[in-house]
Parts: C-alpha cells; sequence; structure tokens
C-alpha cells in the first residue's frame, strides 16, 4: 500500500511524535510511506510549552514536510490537494485533541472524495482530559470522514463506541517505545545525574495538573515524615501548568532535599539517563485514558506505580509488573511505595515487565491497520 500520515512528526517534539516515527518504520517494511506534519501545530498564544520544536535527535534525521496549518481552512484546502496528488491508498491520522477535528476532518473529506482513498485514525483520546466547547462537534466532524479506527486502550474504545456505535475499529495496545534506547547501569546514571539517594522515584512527563504531580509529592512528604530521608523524587518535565504551586508546595512541606524539578522538555538522547536511574515510574493520574509514559518505562524494564484511572490498569499488572493504586489519594500512594522498597519488589518486578512488553509490540499494530484498510466495510 501506499500510506500517507498525516499529524504531529519530527522535527516537531513530543510523544506523538516518538510514536509516528515508530509507526513509520514499522510500516515502510512492507509499505510505501510518506509523512506530512505540521507548519503550525498550535497558536503561539494557545501553546503552554516552551517550544514546539524537537531540541535532540531522532533515531531517523528524516524531517516530514511542514505543510498544515492546524487553523487555517485555506491551508486544510490546498494540504487535501497535496494529498490528493499523492494519491495514496490509505491516510493515517494520529488522533489526540479535537481541537484538530476541523482541520483533519477537512483534509480527509476533500482527500478522499472519488479517490478510493481509506482513512484510519489512531486515537489516543476520543475526548480529552481537559474538556473544552466544542470537543464533541469537533470529533464527530473529523471521525464521520473516517473509514476505521485503532484504539490503543479499553476506556477509549468504551468512548468511541459511545459516540460512533457502528465504528470498525480494533484494540490494539500502545506498543513500546524503542526510541530512546536500551537502559544504562543504575548506578552510572545517577552518578551523571548527582543522585546519592538509595531510592530513586521518576515522574517524567508534560506537567499538567490532571497527571497528579501533587499528589506524590505529598505522598513522598509521608514517607519521608516516616524516616524514609534516602528517597529521591525527580519530577522530570515542562510545566503546562503553574509551576510555582509545585515548587511552593515541596518548601511548605519542607522536603526540598528529597524532590529535584528539571522543568524542561528532555532531549530523546537523554531521556535513558532519567529512566535508568530510577528504581521504579509513577504515574499518579488524576485522569487518563492512557499514558506512553508506562511504554517507555517497559522499554527500559521499570516497574510502574499507577493510579487505577482509564486504562493504566490494562499496562500495569497490579503486583506483576508494579502497584495499582486509587487516584489521589496520597497515603495509599506512599503506602505502595513504601512496600515496593520494603519488601524488595524491584527484581521481580523488572522480571515481569520483560516477559509483559513482548505483547506491546508494533508488529501487531501494523497488521491490525492492514487489517482493517483492506477488508471490505460491513
Amino acid at each position: 500500500m501506499k500510506i500517507l500520515i498525516l499529524s504531529t512528526a519530527f522535527p516537531l517534539r513530543g510523544g506523538i511524535a516518538h510514536f509516528n516515527a515508530l509507526l513509520a518504520s514499522y510500516l515502510r517494511k512492507r509499505h510505501e510511506v510518506q509523512t506530512i506534519t505540521f507548519k503550525r501545530q498550535y497558536p503561539t498564544m494557545f501553546f503552554p510549552g516552551k517550544s514546539q520544536e524537537e531540541t535532540g535527535e531522532l533515531f531517523t534525521a528524516e524531517a516530514a514536510p511542514q505543510l498544515m496549518d492546524s487553523i487555517n481552512p485555506l491551508n486544510w484546502i490546498r494540504v487535501a490537494r497535496e494529498v490528493r496528488r499523492l494519491h495514496p491508498d490509505l491516510i493515517i491520522f494520529k488522533y489526540w485533541l479535537p481541537f484538530f477535528g476541523p482541520c483533519f476532518g477537512t483534509i480527509a473529506k476533500l482527500a478522499k472524495r472519488g479517490s478510493g482513498t481509506k482513512v484510519l485514525f489512531i486515537c489516543d483520546n476520543i475526548l480529552p482530559h481537559e474538556r473544552r466547547p466544542g470537543d464533541v462537534v469537533f470529533t464527530r466532524y473529523a471521525f464521520k470522514q473516517a473509514d476505521c479506527f485503532i484504539v490503543q486502550s479499553h476506556t477509549v474504545e468504551r468512548d468511541l463506541v459511545r459516540l460512533f456505535p457502528s465504528a470498525r475499529y480494533k484494540m490494539v495496545p500502545h506498543p513500546v517505545y524503542e526510541i530512546f534506547g536500551k537502559p544504562m547501569d543504575k548506578q552510572a546514571a545517577r552518578s551523571r545525574l548527582g543522585i546519592s539517594a538509595t531510592k530513586v522515584l521518576l515522574f517524567f512527563g508534560y506537567i499538567r495538573a490532571y497527571k497528579g504531580l501533587l499528589v506524590l509529592i505529598e505522598a513522598v512528604s509521608k514517607l519521608v515524615d516516616q524516616g524514609m530521608t534516602d528517597i529521591a523524587l525527580l519530577a522530570v518535565g515542562e510545566f503546562y501548568d503553574d509551576e510555582v504551586k509545585y515548587h511552593n508546595r515541596v518548601k511548605e512541606l519542607n522536603i526540598e532535599s528529597a524532590v529535584r524539578f528539571v522543568s524542561d522538555y528532555v532531549p530523546n538522547e537523554d531521556v535513558g539517563l532519567y529512566f535508568s536511574a530510577a528504581d521504579v515510574v509513577v504515574l499518579p493520574y488524576l485522569s487518563a485514558t492512557q499514558s506512553g509514559i508506562a511504554q517507555i518505562a517497559y522499554n527500559f524494564d521499570k516497574p510502574v506505580i499507577a493510579t487505577n484511572v482509564g486504562g493504566l490498569s490494562e499496562v500495569v499488572v497490579d503486583q506483576q509488573t508494579g502497584f495499582i493504586v486509587s487516584s489521589n489519594n496520597p497515603d495509599e500512594l506512599a503506602r505502595s511505595i513504601a512496600r515496593f522498597y520494603a519488601e524488595t519488589k524491584e527484581e521481580e518486578f523488572v522480571a515481569n515487565v520483560r516477559r509483559e512488553k513482548r505483547k506491546y509490540s508494533w508488529d501487531r499494530l501494523v497488521e491490525a491497520i492492514e487489517e482493517l484498510s483492506t477488508s471490505p466495510a460491513h
């Protein structure tokens, strides 16, 4: 097949760009694949981060053409003409925000018209964690142009079926991110980061309110109060929330020595350093559909402590590859961290992670895309 991916892609940054790079590399084993990305993904005034461009190297140096403008309807028409000129058999959109619904939906509608091209949406979310007016309308508009869907958790599957009961789809778990290399020696990683603590937790990724970092900070405070003074929390990621309140809370709890903020986007080549330094990755989310952070953790053979929200418990197997705890409950979260260390669970969980992650394969995702895009609609 001739396949065209329209979404965030290198030289733009972030987990979705990484996903699309890996997807394209696996699809290219059997298909002709091209990618088109944004020249303007978000209006600057609405973008909470410091930059939309990748600062590190990707495993592929090939940058996608930057053609799409998320807010310019005239641009959507021009991009649709370019897509028609390329005449793909399949267009793949990676969908995570209804904000992109008008752009994706219009391009898909115009590109498909009379062409025989099929459209597939890979859905991170159907509706976002932080709801806004227009979310349902924009999503319906985009999805009406789709022939089929891939969902990556049962939570997203339920949302899709609720909006589109007759949707043709497959549920395929989010594959493990392989883009950041292999684990390095834990003590070497800690030495490079200047970490002397013997117990190291990692919170990783863009920091938003719904990700629950404040709950984890409270849990760390409780552990310190209980005598666990050799603990360090690495909170690594760019703030998309008010950074001051996090620093203030750490000061109020008098745990500055136990919490280190790395409040920047981490270049790809440095991601492995932080994961390798940690004993366990903590996802204290207040809400979620899924999280690519768990798949990064699995790539580095790291156990995960996560809250029982969205699809996190579908990836983290309770008491086997980590612990599942209630959301917004710092006491329970603290107890699970204390248990992880008291019962020396790391070696057991790491072995289980190595077995469990085998089912999160890119080949399985590619096969699902092939089946959906080549089988006739019912």
